[in-house]
């Protein structure tokens, strides 16, 4: 339950900080030994924890690391919400590259999106933490122009941002896959060239 304050209860902390423990673990034993070589089994106990729990928590051995690609998300989504007004999406990309405000990608979130263009059932969980992030993004662009999510233009936009999004990622960590020294910047760099390709419309 969300306490009288608005925030989530201890209990609510508690099992967020497990879901993203076991997202971790998982991600290793993927990196390590291959999704078809590990089991729901070996991630439990490599958190401490009865298969019966991890069950409890995921349907199958590679939703479990959903929590972590959507922190990710929630990250990107956080800071759009901090996006001035009259301050051009590009220009706060820069700056938010710029000014330090974008972490260095941590290296078991560049391994996981570089795993779901080889492993389709990572695949599914990496667009299903972007399906998840749509009407979020849609709310955020709705608030901003004072129109409503429903509206298919808010929509249509939403799904751009998303999508320029995943791409970013997905460049990110490809391209940077050897350069554990890659910063904030290198990630504004592969946003702002997908923010573009998308603000260049259709090409026919």
């Amino acid at each position: 339950m969300v306490g009288a304050d608005g925030k989530p209860s201890l209990a609510q902390r508690r099992r967020a900080s497990l879901r993203l423990e076991i997202a971790g673990e998982a991600v290793r034993l993927f990196t390590s030994q291959g999704v078809t070589g590990t089991t729901g089994e070996e991630i439990a106990r490599a958190v401490g924890i009865s298969s019966r729990t991890l069950w409890r928590h995921f349907p199958t051995k590679e939703s479990c690391v959903l929590p972590m690609l959507s922190a990710g998300l929630q990250f990107a989504v956080d800071q759009l919400a901090a996006w001035p007004s009259g301050m051009t999406l590009a220009d706060f990309v820069t700056r938010a590259g710029r000014s330090g405000t974008l972490p260095p990608a941590a290296p078991a979130i560049l391994d996981l999106i570089r795993m779901t263009s080889t492993e389709p059932a990572l695949r599914a969980v990496w667009l299903q933490a972007h399906d998840d992030a749509l009407p979020v993004l849609a709310e955020l662009l709705a608030r901003r122009s004072g129109g409503s999510a429903d509206d298919l233009r808010t929509k249509v936009h939403a799904a751009t941002v998303n999508g320029a999004l995943r791409a970013a990622a997905e460049e990110f960590a490809h391209r940077y896959a050897d350069d554990p020294a890659a910063s904030g910047e290198e990630i504004a760099a592969c946003v702002l060239a997908a923010l573009r390709a998308a603000a260049e419309g259709l090409p026919y």
